[in-house]
């Protein structure tokens, strides 16, 4: 039995129509993402009194963070589960929080040093990203490399998938076309990577981290300023800031 020309392209319309319609509802436009961060310390601290307290049992230090957003709002902050710690644990790594508006192309950082917290409102940092071929799974998803090279010494790796819509990722991190569920320096000192993934509608609470009445806000540049007049003549200090305003 012959089949026409006509009926033919009206199949071909269905089975098209069917693949976009599937492909639409798989894209995830909100959720959950739990990050672990995995720091090498002894690639963070380089000066040699801080080197004499690391050791290879303790070089590692885990972190763990959650990343809320939706399709115009993302929240990352340090996850209540955090991994028992002690000793130089407990102070190595930061534990920021950032709130990254996409609408309104604003953010607000909350940045913990030393237990104390300093509040950076400013827009959006964008990033120049290359995206190469480069393809892997992390999960369930399929993810494609994208590399940032922020200045001469310091290049970040970035594996995100188109799966999730929304441009956001860990930190300030974004700019890409899906999420990012993995993060990285080029020496592997500092890794972020997706553990999880829950499909739910946010529902934050913002008085968590917004800046209390009459505390100091800065923006991204005068906060560096500050830090670097206190703290860059010291041993440490320089890595401690680059550290702050890497990510």
């Amino acid at each position: 039995m012959m089949i026409s020309s006509k009926f033919k392209i009206n199949i071909l319309s269905i089975i098209l129509t069917f693949c976009c319609i599937s492909t639409t509802f798989s894209q995830i436009t909100s959720g959950k993402i739990v990050f672990e961060r995995k720091t090498n310390l002894m690639k963070k601290f380089t000066d040699e009194r801080t080197k004499k307290w690391i050791t290879e049992e303790n070089k590692y230090n885990i972190d763990v963070f959650d990343l809320y957003f939706n399709d115009s709002i993302s929240v990352f902050i340090p996850s209540e589960d955090q991994p028992v710690k002690g000793g130089m644990a407990s102070w190595a790594t930061t534990k920021n929080s950032v709130v990254q508006n996409i609408n309104s192309g604003s953010r607000l950082s909350v940045l913990n040093i030393w237990g104390d917290n300093a509040y950076v409102q400013d827009s959006l940092i964008e990033r120049e990203w290359k995206i190469t071929e480069n393809k892997r799974k992390i999960g369930s998803y399929m993810c494609q490399k994208a590399i940032y090279k922020m200045n001469d010494s310091v290049t970040i790796y970035a594996w995100f998938s188109e799966e999730i819509i929304p441009s956001v990722g860990p930190e300030t991190f974004r700019g890409l076309p899906g999420a990012i569920l993995g993060l990285a320096t080029e020496d592997g000192g500092v890794v972020y990577f997706a553990k999880s993934y829950e499909a739910l509608k946010p529902d934050f609470d913002f008085e968590k981290i917004t800046p209390k009445a009459g505390k100091k806000t800065y923006t991204h540049e005068e906060l560096k300023a500050k830090l670097k007049a206190d703290f860059e003549s010291k041993p440490w200090g320089k890595g401690l800031v680059d550290e702050m305003f890497t990510w």
